[in-house]
């Protein structure tokens, strides 16, 4: 049996920009990309804790130690700057390894400051 398990999180991202006039996407700084293993294009699920907005779209790679969390495109119109997101990546596992899953997972406190690590 396959299961769909939690790989990646950012969790309370503050969204620092965004920009409606892009094609679409999310633009995320690429060491929180690498910190929780997202890959440039990656689907992610993102969930707005401001206003319960719930949305897909994908990672673009930002600049390094930007702290950028960019809402491009459609996307621009769920949230605003300041606003904080839950930025979600999932995969699938049989059932062997989903028993001691771990997923990677990032907190930010204030400024996208990372200040809780797990499973990294």
């Amino acid at each position: 049996m396959q299961i769909h398990l939690l790989k990646s999180k950012i969790h309370r991202a503050i969204i620092t920009e965004s920009n409606v006039n892009y094609e679409g996407s999310m633009t995320v700084d690429r060491d929180f990309m690498d910190k929780v293993g997202f890959y440039p294009y990656e689907k992610i699920l993102a969930s707005n804790m401001a206003n319960g907005n719930r949305f897909e779209t994908y990672l673009i790679p930002g600049e390094r130690g930007s702290k950028c969390i960019i809402l491009n495109g459609a996307a621009a119109h769920l949230g605003k700057p300041g606003d904080r997101l839950t930025i979600m990546g999932y995969t699938v596992a049989d059932e062997a390894q989903a028993a001691n899953w771990q997923p990677r997972v990032i907190v930010m406190g204030e400024a996208n400051a990372i200040i809780n690590e797990r499973g990294i």
